[in-house]
């Protein structure tokens, strides 16, 4: 079984403040999901991330395959960081950080996701031709809802 690594970085034009609430707000997270994806969340989480907080989903990443999906929170780092890893899922492994950092006029969030497939060898051959692109898709989506929620940073 590989582990996979995707990394992102996005500067928004919001104090820390502003982007560490909106990310830290479990009910966010269908804003910023593109909706191919079919994610519902089937909990009702609090609108502030603690750690152990259980968040549950269906995502649909194929026509017609509705799959359940559970991620605790496992760390918390007010304003700092967050991490969420999968408990139930599609994935052997799913871990994803969530870091925030204040820079002149906004505030760079990164994100670094570790993943991996089960079934060893054809979980890697289907992690590379199907899920890396859609995870990349993922964040690409992502990325243009941030845009239009937030904004984009001026040039230097």
């Amino acid at each position: 079984m590989a582990v996979h690594r995707l990394a992102a970085r996005q500067t928004v034009p919001a104090p820390i403040e502003e982007a560490w609430a909106f990310f830290s707000n479990p009910r966010n997270l269908p804003l910023i999901t593109p909706p191919w994806l079919g994610l519902e969340l089937t909990s009702a989480p609090p609108a502030e991330m603690v750690e152990g907080l259980l968040i549950t989903y269906t995502v649909r990443p194929f026509a017609g395959l509705a799959l359940p999906w559970a991620t605790e929170i496992t760390h918390v780092e007010q304003g700092v960081r967050f991490v969420d890893d999968q408990r139930l899922g599609p994935y052997a492994l799913w871990h994803h950080q969530h870091d925030f950092r204040a820079v002149g006029g906004g505030t760079e969030v990164r994100d670094t996701v570790h993943y991996a497939l089960p079934c060893g060898p054809l979980g890697d051959v289907v992690a590379r031709l199907a899920v890396r692109p859609r995870v990349r898709a993922i964040f690409a989506f992502r990325r243009a809802a941030l845009e239009a929620r937030f904004g984009t940073m001026e040039a230097g």
